[in-house]
């Protein structure tokens, strides 16, 4: 078989079934063009803040702790209110709320404005309205899909995501070469209102409000809670992904700093190596419901944390050269990221299958609550270790505590038992 036939092959496998959905396909390209946008904020945010305003490890560690803040102050309520509502419009009006935020890093840098304390307000702003937005859109995907394609819906989704993880690093370190970081951000923003306008076409059927009557909104806070810790899956996934995030932003915190100050790398040699990662990240859309077919849910799922466990430790042991350096900082990033796909995409459809479709805004709400609440403590903990112990020492502890997680997962975590997708919780 000639390598024609292989893509051809690959593409009819990828974009049948749901595919055949215009709703669908309308959804996954307005969250793929966002996914582009976002490969930018992702490079420009903290390059601005390490390169332009001379951010110490203790700043960057803030930054992305108030980025990940609004999860642990609002994902609770935002349960509530999504299970209340129809999703599509929540998901429309915090794209337009994103972009209006990402725009105020141009226009102050523009003027001469710029500072920490801005980037400080605009990272709050976009985790805040990501808090509502980002579970609105899982709720309405699982909606879209039906609970028999959750596997394929949530990895055609990463598939749309990485194949932005792929292109979107290395045009962002260009884009970041010629605009400056702060200007680049502006293509962010833009990216939010075409998502929107977008998003306006799509006819979401399945899109329905669940409220209860008479409930108060702790009460219902309360069964969200509940669902979650009497069911041993759903408890297990908590854990691991409250640790996982805690892990992560303590690496998050510090590497870009480690790129830039140690490596010596630079904007676009960063984005080389993010675009490696990108190439993990197609790989593992691509293959996910064919492995997790094959090996199991839970199996995959765990395997793909020990994958990203092994990478963090890798990011602590990068050194030589510049063009060594990248390679090596790409290659730890194709494994992160492949790692993390298989992770993410059978965490998501595991914890949509178990649960009522009633309860999916709570639950979701709940599960980011516990999944990300950790993760500004991670960044703060990230940014003051660096300081004490320096930036590759943090990243090798990171990774060791990484191992140790793994280890944990196989030992005692329940989610690796499950083989296929379990049927929703008696209510």
């Amino acid at each position: 078989m000639t390598i024609t036939d292989r893509l051809q092959t690959f593409f009819r496998r990828t974009f049948r079934g749901l595919w055949r959905s215009t709703d669908f396909r309308k959804l996954w390209v307005s969250l793929t063009i966002t996914s582009f946008g976002a490969q930018i904020t992702n490079l420009a945010l903290p390059l601005t803040a390490a390169l332009l305003l001379n951010a110490t490890p203790m700043q960057m560690g803030i930054l992305v702790a108030l980025e990940t803040l609004p999860f642990a102050l609002f994902s609770l309520h935002a349960g509530v209110l999504l299970d209340r509502v129809r999703k599509l419009p929540v998901i429309i009006v915090a794209d337009v709320g994103r972009g209006i935020a990402l725009l105020a890093i141009p226009i102050t840098a523009w003027f001469g404005s710029l500072s920490i304390e801005i980037l400080f307000a605009v990272g709050f702003l976009c985790g805040a309205q990501n808090v509502v937005g980002g579970a609105a859109y899982q709720v309405l995907l699982a909606q879209m899909a039906g609970r028999k394609r959750l596997v394929e819906a949530n990895a055609k989704i990463a598939l749309g995501e990485t194949s932005a993880a792929l292109i979107g690093p290395g045009l962002a370190g260009g884009l970041i070469g010629v605009l400056t970081a702060p200007f680049a951000v502006a293509l962010d923003a833009i990216s939010f209102f075409v998502s929107a306008m977008m998003l306006r076409r799509i006819v979401a059927r399945n899109d329905v409000p669940h409220p209860s009557a008479g409930a108060g909104i702790w009460s219902e806070i309360g069964e969200g809670l509940k669902l979650v810790w009497e069911n041993r899956t759903l408890w297990g996934l908590a854990w691991l992904a409250g640790t996982w995030q805690f892990l992560h932003h303590m690496q998050i915190a510090v590497l870009i700093l480690f790129a830039t100050r140690e490596l010596g790398l630079s904007a676009g040699a960063i984005g080389v190596a993010y675009a490696c990662g990108g190439l993990g990240c197609v790989l593992a859309s691509a293959s996910a419901q064919r492995l997790s077919a094959r090996l199991g849910i839970g199996p995959v799922l765990v395997h793909g944390l020990i994958l990203t466990s092994f990478a963090w430790q890798a990011f602590g042991l990068i050194g030589g050269p510049p063009w060594v350096a990248t390679l090596a900082l790409g290659a730890a990033m194709l494994v992160f990221d492949f790692g993390a796909i298989l992770w993410g995409i059978n965490y998501l459809s595991l914890r949509q299958a178990i649960t009522p479709d009633r309860l999916l805004g709570r639950m979701t709400a709940t599960m980011r609550f516990f999944g990300v609440a950790s993760a500004p403590l991670g960044s703060l903990v990230g940014g003051a270790l660096a300081t004490g112990i320096g930036l590759r020492g943090t990243l090798l502890t990171v990774g060791v505590l990484g191992l140790l997680l793994s280890a944990a997962a196989v030992v005692w975590s329940p989610v690796r038992s499950h083989r296929t997708l379990p049927a929703p919780a008696a209510e």
